[in-house]
């Protein structure tokens, strides 16, 4: 989640589109901390799966979100950038599934992927703003449309 999807969130904190649905709180929590689970998973080469995490006492707003995702990823995308072929190579082992490490970074990305997109289908329904993620926004670029 960027700085600008977490201001969008601001106003849209409690609803899910239905029963069973994250709420945009939840989605952006998940989004977040899974992120540094992915991260962690592939540098240590194994994926430790113990549930749902507890989400850390500083989120506290969408704009904490986004802060803490940032303090938490920088120095991990460097480590995964740093990785030599030979780690990136390395089978690693997800819910069963085994493959080469970098298999997971793109399992780490369509995750966040997924996510992010969430996030952006939830916000104009709820009143809110939908920020540019991927390109152009028709909210913040108002000739887009």
């Amino acid at each position: 989640m960027n700085a600008e999807q977490a201001q969008a969130l601001r106003d849209t904190l409690v609803g899910a589109i239905e029963q069973e649905a994250r709420t945009a709180w939840e989605v952006a929590t998940h989004l977040a901390m899974s992120d540094v689970w992915f991260a962690d998973s592939i540098l240590s080469g194994a994926f430790a799966w113990t549930g749902e995490p507890v989400v850390p006492a500083e989120l506290i707003d969408p704009p904490a979100v986004a802060r803490w995702h940032e303090a938490q990823m920088g120095s991990r995308i460097g480590k995964l950038r740093a990785m030599s072929a030979e780690h990136l190579l390395r089978p690693v082992e997800f819910f069963g599934r085994k493959a080469p490490a970098v298999s997971w970074l793109v399992m780490m990305n369509n995750h966040a992927v997924h996510h992010r997109g969430q996030l952006a289908a939830y916000l104009r329904p709820m009143g809110s703003r939908v920020p540019a993620i991927y390109g152009m926004s028709a909210d913040e670029q108002p000739a887009a449309h």
